[in-house]
């Protein structure tokens, strides 16, 4: 009598006999391969801190920008509010006089061609506001023809309160050698039968009081166009037409050392 055969063990062998396939064969053996020079994979960790640091950089660029949008909001809403309430006004300037005493120009052969002038300047300062103060400092006055340099003088500095008018005079005198170019844009603009033109710059700075508030001080040039001279006769000033005759106010900013 024949005993039964055993049951297989864990292995896969049959009482000690290895394992076969379907044919009878035994089934082939998987060999792993060990590779003594690969890396061992090892996961990065993630890096928290910097993690951390990006995220508060960003907070606090956000924050900035949002407090500098906030601010210029708030600077536009009382600078609107000023407005709609004080109705504020630039300064006004006018030429009411430009006597010209001198206006002599030598063109000798042998020497460079000079010119020696002198003008009295009386003009109009008006502060059209209910509300604001101007407080000037000392003015630099220049006369101009035709972008030649004819004249140079100042003003004192003075206070111009509100809804008043101030009355300023200057003279203004200059004596100088003049280049080629210069020579023929002045000789150009003297043989004009309506006269030559002058142009009054004044430069300053200016302070701004309202109530308790005080503003900087701020760089300011008033241009004055339209003013027709005539060269005079004799020892007798001549007077220049300013009935054309126009001022307009510019603010100067100064960057630097460049001027806006």
């Amino acid at each position: 009598m024949t005993e039964p055969p055993s049951k297989p063990n864990g292995n896969g062998a049959i009482n000690g006999v290895a394992a076969t396939n379907g044919n009878g064969n035994p089934a082939p053996v998987k060999s792993q391969l060990y590779n003594p020079n690969r890396q061992v994979y090892r996961p990065q960790q993630y890096n928290r801190r910097r993690r951390s640091n990006r995220s508060l950089c960003c907070c606090c660029c956000f924050w900035t920008i949002l407090t500098v949008l906030a601010a210029a909001f708030l600077v536009a809403i009382v600078g609107a509010v000023f407005y709609v309430l004080y109705h504020p006004h630039q300064p006004q300037f006018s030429i009411t006089n430009l006597r010209i005493a001198k206006m002599n120009l030598k063109t000798p052969a042998d020497s460079p061609s000079h010119l020696t002038t002198l003008f009295n300047l009386t003009l109009i300062a008006k502060n059209p506001n209910n509300h604001l103060v101007f407080f000037y400092e000392p003015f630099t006055v220049t006369a101009f023809s035709d972008s030649v340099q004819i004249g140079n003088g100042s003003l004192p500095a003075f206070d111009s309160g509100k809804n008043n008018q101030t009355s300023l005079r200057s003279v203004l005198s200059n004596s100088q050698d003049l280049d080629t170019e210069s020579l023929a844009s002045l000789r150009s603009g003297l043989k004009k039968k309506r006269g030559f033109p002058v142009t009054i710059q004044m430069d300053t700075k200016v302070k701004m009081k309202m109530e308790w508030l005080k503003s900087k001080k701020v760089g300011i040039r008033v241009t004055c166009e339209g003013i027709r001279g005539t060269v005079p006769a004799g020892k007798s000033p001549s007077v220049a037409s300013v009935i054309d005759s126009e001022c307009k106010v510019d603010l100067r900013i100064k960057i630097w050392k460049f001027s806006f």
